[in-house]
Parts: structure tokens; C-alpha cells; sequence
């Protein structure tokens, strides 16, 4: 029979805390090469491994202080490998800013047969050979995704259990690999249910996902949970408060998930810069009792503005390093409570919507 020893939990349990300490959160800078492409043609940038590179040089490159702030980045396979123009590996800079460094492990999501669109997250074969070897290349925590949509009919209880099952196993094989498993339910904010359909929806979708956990002997305090935000749908009439959102989300949050498990990093789902920022806020400001760290593990509401400034251009490296670290600082702000939209410098780009319909990575 596999145990996890008492060193292996150790190990597992200092990760995750370490990563969500003292309002630090994730910068998920894990987007595939397709995805990639979608955020540089937007800045007309051509989806090149040398322009990717470049764009993560500068994400990684970061003044030390950026550790202050974010205490994990999730890399794609690609960057996990890649150097610089002098060959010095890119994950190497977070590593001497002490930012423990993880990898997207998944295959991507395929549809369930006979089902309304609904689908599941591939990967599970050959998994356990890619953890061992991604620990042996530096990392200490993973991330895989898996995806639910509300419908009038979704989700199934079909895409509910195998989803969970899924996140599940595979946070067991990452356990006993050595790597801390994000486990990530993303409900899609597509749609136009309301904040308590979508609260309903979230506590069956957890409910089931601890469940599987506990099946599968998954060591909690080794863990962290990225779920999305309790909200409205994107095309709702009536759109959610940061104080809805917030009561919404630490309710459903409270019903469903362990005190043992020492950290939830929300995705930010679509929502503009300030929108996520100003939501994780709420949250962490919310009366309730919280037994978990509320923080972040954002993509877009961290890099939108950041590439914004680069554009592609070497000389506004340093001008968009700084929009990176007023963002993470932020969000960290965000993490601990005491943001107020006064510290923003510009809001103007902050504000727009960075939602993706149906979204991949």
C-alpha cells in the first residue's frame, strides 16, 4: 500500500503555505503556444518561441520585490525549458527571487459523449513519469483544469463526478510526486444565470470535489483550490456587487471546503483588472469566519495591461515590468484586505473586460 511519509507531507504542506503567505498569490503565466498567440495578436505581436520567450524573460525578469507579492508563477512546458539570450533559464529567475515555481500538467479538455457540450480534462496517462520529472526540473506544484458550464441542464451529474474524479487522481499523483496539486473546478461564467444560480451550482460542484479528494486519500494540507468567483453570468441583466460577489462566494466556500485545506487562489474568469482585484478585496474584508487564505492565481487580470505596455518592443521592457509589479502588488493588497481603488494609477485600461467566451488555455 502507497502512504504519503511524514516527510513527504511536510514537504507538500510548506509548499502551499508558502505560496499564499502573507497576501502572496499566483501569477498563471502557464498559457499554451494557441493561447499565447490570441493575447500577442492582440498587440500585434507574431506568436513566435523567440517573441514568447521575450514576453516571459520579461514577466520573470522582474525586480526582486515582485516577491513580495507573488509567492508562485504556473509555467507552460515550453517555459519551463526555456533560456535567455545570455542561457540562463528563465525559471532560474524565480527561483532567486525564492517564488516557488509550477507547471500545467494537463492535456486539455474533450467532450463527454451523449452530453449537452459538456466535457473533461485529458492527461492521466504517463502523468506520474511527468510529475517526477518536472520535480527533478524544479518545480514544486502543478496545476490542471477542468471545466463546468450552467446551462438550464448543466452541469451534469455525469460531468460533476468525472471532473471530480479526475482532479482527484490526479492530485493524488502529484502528491506522491513531491508537487502540491492545484485542484481547479472552473464553473465558466458564460451564460446569463443569476449570482444564486451560480452559488447553487459552485457548493454542488465542491461539495463533490472534496468528496473525490477524501475517496482518493488526497492529503489536504498539501493542497491548494482554484475556483471561480460566485457571480452573475457574463450576459446577466442584473450584474453582481464586489459585496455580493463576496458573500456569495465565502458562503458557498464555508458549506464545502475543509478548514484543513490552507488556501483558495480564485482564477479570475473574464473579469477586468479591477473587477477581480476588487472582488478578491471583498472577500478578504467579509465578516465571516475564514479558515483558508482568499488569494489569487490570475492570468489575465495580471498580464492584460502588462502586455498592453510591451507591445512587443524591447525598450518598453521596464515600463511594462512596472505595471506587472503594481498589479501583483495590488492583488496582494486585495489578499489581505486593505485595497481601495485609490492606489490605482491608471484604471482606464484596468477596467476593460477580459472576457473570453467558452475560454481555453
Amino acid at each position: 500500500m502507497v502512504h504519503l511519509t511524514e516527510e513527504q507531507k511536510l514537504e507538500l504542506r510548506t509548499i502551499a503555505s508558502k505560496i499564499v503567505k502573507d497576501g502572496r498569490g499566483i501569477l498563471a503565466a502557464d498559457e499554451s503556444t494557441g493561447t499565447m498567440g490570441k493575447r500577442l495578436e492582440q498587440i500585434n505581436v507574431k506568436n513566435e518561441e523567440d517573441t514568447r520567450r521575450n514576453y516571459r524573460h520579461l514577466l520573470m525578469s522582474s525586480d526582486k520585490e515582485l516577491s513580495n507579492y507573488i509567492g508562485g508563477v504556473i509555467l507552460f512546458h515550453e517555459t519551463l525549458y526555456q533560456k535567455d539570450v545570455e542561457g540562463k533559464l528563465l525559471k532560474d529567475y524565480l527561483k532567486e527571487k525564492d517564488i516557488v515555481v509550477g507547471i500545467k500538467v494537463d492535456k486539455g479538455v474533450v467532450q463527454l459523449m451523449n452530453t449537452d457540450g459538456e466535457g473533461t480534462t485529458q492527461g492521466l496517462d504517463g502523468l506520474g513519469e511527468r510529475c517526477a520529472q518536472y520535480k527533478k526540473d524544479g518545480c514544486d506544484f502543478a496545476k490542471w483544469r477542468c471545466v463546468l458550464k450552467i446551462t438550464e441542464h448543466t452541469p451534469s451529474a455525469l460531468a460533476i463526478t468525472e471532473n471530480a474524479n479526475v482532479l482527484a487522481r490526479y492530485a493524488s499523483i502529484c502528491q506522491q510526486n513531491g508537487l502540491v496539486p492545484i485542484v481547479e473546478p472552473e464553473i465558466l461564467p458564460d451564460g446569463e444565470h443569476t449570482i444564486e444560480r451560480c452559488q447553487e451550482v459552485t457548493e454542488k460542484v465542491l461539495a463533490a470535489q472534496y468528496k473525490a479528494l477524501s475517496d482518493h486519500h488526497v492529503y489536504l494540507e498539501g493542497t491548494l483550490l482554484k475556483p471561480n468567483m460566485v457571480s452573475a453570468g457574463h450576459s446577466a441583466a442584473k450584474k453582481s456587487t464586489p459585496q455580493e460577489v463576496a458573500n456569495a462566494t465565502v458562503t458557498a466556500l464555508r458549506r464545502t471546503v475543509p478548514a484543513a485545506m490552507p488556501g483558495v487562489v480564485f482564477l479570475s474568469g473574464g473579469q477586468s483588472e479591477l473587477s477581480a482585484t476588487e472582488n478578491l478585496n471583498a472577500m478578504n474584508c467579509h465578516e465571516a469566519c475564514r479558515p483558508w487564505k482568499l488569494s489569487f492565481s490570475y492570468g489575465r487580470a495580471l498580464q492584460a495591461s502588462v502586455l498592453q505596455a510591451w507591445q512587443g518592443k524591447q525598450e518598453c521592457f521596464a515600463a511594462a515590468q512596472m505595471v506587472l509589479m503594481h498589479r501583483a502588488k495590488m492583488n496582494s493588497h486585495a489578499a489581505r484586505g486593505n485595497y481601495t481603488k485609490e492606489m490605482e494609477s491608471d484604471k482606464s485600461s484596468a477596467e476593460q473586460s477580459l472576457f473570453v467566451g467558452n475560454h481555453t488555455y
